[in-house]
């Protein structure tokens, strides 16, 4: 199995059934993007994040760089390291979603994922619905001028 590129991009919305045992399939533009070396584990505001191995390691050695004598470095290693599952793909790019990170992001039937250029986020369709609207509200032009646009 190939391991993760640094020059992809994950882009775009992908809409994918879950199945009773919490089966998923990934799209091929996930696994092209992302490589079959996977972490999810949870994410903020009730959604989950997909990363590539290599990437999952990067903000894990940053994460532990952080001391423990920090009350938020701890709660952020909680929430990331203690809830972290090594996915695994079967030859047509499926895999389970444990249980717990469905209850945590609330996904039944329906996952949503979001391309986030060198990860993804998987929310459920309903959690989804509003954050993406909010995310495509008016915005001030401001915060695109930072952006140069």
């Amino acid at each position: 199995m190939s391991a993760h590129v640094e020059t992809s991009m994950l882009l775009g919305e992908f809409a994918e059934p879950i199945g009773d045992e919490g089966q998923l399939l990934l799209p091929e533009e996930v696994i092209a993007a992302l490589g079959t070396e996977l972490i999810i584990t949870r994410g903020f505001e009730r959604n989950l994040l997909l990363l590539p191995r290599d990437r999952f390691q990067g903000l894990a050695a940053r994460l532990l760089e952080r001391p423990l004598s920090k009350p938020e470095a701890r709660a952020l290693r909680r929430r990331l390291f203690s809830a972290a599952t090594e996915l695994k793909l079967d030859e047509n790019g499926r895999t389970r979603l444990p249980k717990s990170l469905q209850e945590f992001a609330a996904i039944k039937g329906e996952a949503i994922l979001a391309g986030m250029y060198e990860y993804a986020e998987i929310w459920s369709a309903e959690n989804w619905a509003p954050v993406i609207e909010a995310a495509t509200a008016d915005v001030e032009e401001a915060f695109w001028d930072d952006l140069a646009i």
